[in-house]
């Protein structure tokens, strides 16, 4: 799932951050996934996930809670959950290895981040994809610092002006640094977006 593999940073700001998504196979074993799909998610969260989303009916915003946005999860669907510790990323890994669901589980990081966690539990590498970076008219771009915060959002639906109000926002005291990444969050339609690392990086530009 290539939408994941955009984020911009450095690797001390990427170091904390991953997103799983788990799917099953179109028309090989996606019939009855539903539940799998939903147990995945609660695995994630359980084992300490930052958020969780449905890329096929949206996040929990999307569909009015949490617990809707489970309770939701259909068949065919691709499910995705972010995580700011490695070692929660393992847990919920080994959990899912064990109980066996079947599905296609990806995982996005920097690349030894990712292999040193598949490791961690007895899990090799499978395939490996990465971004070839941006290119064309670069110099149009946003700052890079807004870039760090918009490309979390694969789909690039958490938009610029957005992203600037909102750190106006901490700065003036309006808002806080947790209620300004749920505002950011909101617009990810697959939740991929990582409202800790968010944080961390509207801190940083204040």
């Amino acid at each position: 799932m290539t939408h994941t593999l955009h984020r911009v940073g450095n690797e001390e700001n990427l170091r904390e951050d991953f997103v799983l998504l788990a799917m099953p196979s179109k028309d090989i074993n996606h019939e009855g996934s539903g539940p799998k799909l939903q147990e995945i998610i609660r695995i994630c969260l359980k084992a300490g996930a930052v958020k969780a989303g449905d890329a096929r009916l949206g996040n929990e915003y999307h569909q009015g809670g949490l617990e809707t946005m489970i309770a939701n999860i259909e068949d065919r669907a691709v499910v995705t959950a972010v995580f700011n510790d490695p070692a929660k990323l393992v847990n919920a890994l080994k959990t899912i290895k064990e109980a066996d669901f079947g599905m296609s589980i990806v995982v996005s990081g920097l690349f030894d981040r990712v292999k040193e966690c598949c490791h961690a539990f007895g899990q090799k590498v499978h395939t490996v994809n990465t971004s070839l970076g941006r290119w064309g008219a670069t110099h149009k771009l946003p700052a890079n610092d807004m870039m760090e915060i918009q490309s979390m959002c694969g789909h690039g639906m958490v938009s610029v002006n957005l992203i600037a109000d909102t750190v106006d926002k901490v700065k003036n005291g309006d808002m806080s640094l947790a209620e300004a990444s749920e505002r950011l969050f909101r617009p990810c339609q697959c939740g991929i977006f990582n409202t800790d690392r968010a944080q961390k990086l509207i801190a940083a530009m204040m």
